[in-house]
């Protein structure tokens, strides 16, 4: 099965910022809402923020006003600016597409955020 493809983790100290980017084949992206999650050790999976094909966005309020979620239709990909970024940040972040055939999962990329 076809899964987006995260890119741009890694470690930064505290304060500092990252991209990640999530490409996808056209049938996954496609007019679909797409999301990023995350997951710390020993806890459960949770949504960091969310975007629809048409731009509209939400966000965890763990990170609001610190991330920014865009998607670029044209190169079917999605991205995560973070900026401002604190220890608890720390997680293993996962790109999802919510196709109508169900929810498609990235492999995941890694970021740590040292204080």
């Amino acid at each position: 099965q076809e899964q987006p493809v995260e890119s741009g983790g890694g470690l930064v100290q505290a304060g500092g910022s990252l991209r990640l980017s999530c490409a996808a084949s056209g049938s996954i992206f496609s007019m679909n809402p797409m999301g990023w999650y995350r997951q710390a050790p020993g806890k459960q999976r949770e949504l960091v923020a969310a975007i629809t094909s048409g731009g509209s966005t939400n966000y965890a309020d763990s990170v609001k006003g610190r991330f920014t979620i865009s998607r670029d239709n044209r190169k079917n990909t999605v991205y995560l600016q973070m900026n401002s970024l604190k220890p608890e940040d720390t997680a293993v972040y996962y790109c999802n597409a919510k196709t109508a055939y169900g929810s498609i999962w990235g492999q995941g990329t890694q970021v740590t955020v040292s204080s």
